[in-house]
C-alpha cells in the first residue's frame, strides 16, 4: 500500500499544487480544508491532472475532536501543513483570528502526531522569520528578527512550538520549509493562484491588471538601495516548490533526516526586482502592464533572496523553471479563470 500523506489547507494554492506532485509520485493524499479561502472547484483540477481525487475531508483544524476522528478514519503516514490565515495586513487587523487558528490548528496536529504512528511533519513556514536580513543571500542560520506582523510572528511561533513539541514526545520529528515569494500556476492552467478579494501578491495583481479586472498595478518606491529603485524578492515557481515537499515528506518517511526537526530555505537563489516582473511579463505575454509609481509601504523589506545551497545539496532539490515561463503560465491561468467566468 502506498503512504497516505494529510495534506491540510490541500485546496488553497500551493497545497494543491503540492497534491498534484504527492499523487504523481505515488502518494495517496488525504485533503482536510475548511474552504475560508478556496474554492471546492481546485478539487477538479487536481483530477484532471492526476486522474485521480484525492479524499476531502471538510472541516476547520481547530475542532480537536475533529482531528483525532480523522487520524482513526484514516492511517496518516505524514502530515505536510499548510493550513493557516496568510495576509499580512489583516493580521495587523484582527492579530487574535490568526494566533487563535493558527496555533490551534497546529497544536491539534502534534497532539494527534504524538498518539498515531506518523513519520513527521512538513510545516509551511515563510521567510519573513528572517525580516530584511544583515546579509544576502540569506541562509539557515541567519537570525530571526522580530516580526513585523501577527502573521510573521504566527510562523516564527509556530516553528518554536514544532521544536518544543519534538523536544518533548521523542516520537515527534518535522521539516520546516522556509520559503520565498511562490508565483505561477500549473502548466495545464487547471490550477494556479486564485486570491479572493484585492490580490496581496505582485504577480496576480499583474494578470488581473492586464486582465482588466484592475485599472493599474501600484509599484511600491522606486527609490530602494538596488539596481532599477524597486523592491528585490526571491520568486520561486509553485510547482518547483511543491517538488521541494515531495522530497521533504519522503525524507522523513524513509528516516533519512540528519536531525529530529530540519529547516531549508526553499527560492531560486536569484533576487529579481518588481520591475523585473513586469518587463518580463510584458516581453512573454505581449501584453503591456498600466502601472504607476507610488510610495513606499509600510512593513516592506528592501530586498531578500534566499542561500538555497543547503536545500540543493541536503535535499537534492532545485528550483530551475525559467522565469518567464513561469510568468507565461501565471497569464495562461489568469485568462482561463476570466473565461470560465
Amino acid at each position: 500500500m502506498s503512504e497516505k500523506i494529510l495534506v491540510t489547507g490541500g485546496t488553497g494554492y500551493i497545497g494543491s499544487h503540492t497534491a498534484v506532485e504527492l499523487l504523481n509520485h505515488g502518494f495517496e493524499v488525504v485533503i482536510v480544508d475548511n474552504l475560508s479561502n478556496s474554492s471546492i472547484d481546485v478539487l477538479d483540477g487536481i483530477k484532471k491532472i492526476t486522474g485521480i481525487e484525492p479524499a476531502f475531508e471538510k472541516f476547520d483544524l481547530c475542532d480537536r475532536t475533529k482531528v483525532f476522528d480523522l487520524f482513526k478514519k484514516y492511517s496518516i503516514s505524514a502530515i505536510i501543513h499548510f493550513a493557516a490565515l496568510k495576509a499580512v495586513g489583516e493580521s495587523v487587523r484582527i492579530p487574535l483570528d490568526y494566533y487563535h487558528n493558527n496555533f490551534e490548528s497546529l497544536i491539534n496536529l502534534l497532539l494527534a502526531m504524538q498518539k498515531n504512528p506518523v513519520a513527521g511533519m512538513v510545516f509551511s513556514s515563510s521567510c519573513t522569520v528572517y525580516g530584511q536580513p544583515d546579509e544576502l543571500p540569506v541562509t539557515e542560520k541567519a537570525p530571526i528578527k522580530k516580526a513585523a506582523s501577527p502573521y510573521g510572528n504566527t510562523k516564527q511561533v509556530s516553528e518554536e512550538i514544532i521544536s518544543d513539541a519534538i523536544y518533548a514526545y521523542p516520537s515527534l520529528k518535522a521539516i520546516s520549509l522556509r520559503y520565498f515569494n511562490p508565483i505561477g500556476a500549473h502548466k495545464s492552467a487547471h490550477i494556479g493562484e486564485l486570491p479572493t478579494g484585492v490580490p496581496l501578491n505582485l504577480v496576480p495583481f499583474v494578470t488581473q491588471t492586464v486582465a482588466g479586472l484592475r485599472e493599474k498595478l501600484r509599484v511600491f518606491g522606486d527609490d530602494y538601495n538596488t539596481p532599477d529603485g524597486t523592491a528585490i524578492r526571491d520568486y520561486i515557481y509553485v510547482c518547483d516548490l511543491a517538488k521541494a515537499h515531495v522530497v521533504a515528506v519522503r525524507r522523513l518517511i524513509e528516516e533519512k533526516n540528519k536531525k529530529k526537526f530540519e529547516v531549508f530555505n526553499l527560492g531560486t537563489g536569484k533576487g529579481i526586482s518588481v520591475m523585473e516582473i513586469i518587463k518580463n511579463f510584458e516581453e512573454v505575454t505581449g501584453e503591456k502592464v498600466n502601472y504607476e509609481i507610488v510610495g513606499r509601504r509600510e512593513g516592506d523589506i528592501e530586498k531578500v533572496w534566499a542561500d538555497t545551497t543547503f536545500a540543493n545539496n541536503e535535499l537534492g532539490w532545485k528550483a530551475n523553471t525559467p522565469l518567464k515561463e513561469i510568468l507565461l503560465s501565471a497569464w495562461e491561468w489568469e485568462k482561463k479563470v476570466r473565461n470560465n467566468k
